[in-house]
């Protein structure tokens, strides 16, 4: 029985598809982005209940 495994093994270290270059800025303006839309969107459904009382 002949048996052909044709396996590519790689170092995880290389990042393939990544770009590590900016980690810690890609974190911190995701996190301020998301706040500050959820900040938004707070002040507005507050708009919005007392507009409709």
């Amino acid at each position: 029985m002949d048996v052909n495994v044709n396996a590519q093994v790689r170092d995880p270290r290389e990042h393939i598809n990544e770009e590590p270059r900016n980690d810690l800025g890609d974190l911190l303006v995701g996190f301020f982005g998301m706040t500050g839309f959820m900040t938004v969107v707070f002040f507005g459904m507050v708009i919005i209940k007392f507009l409709s009382e």
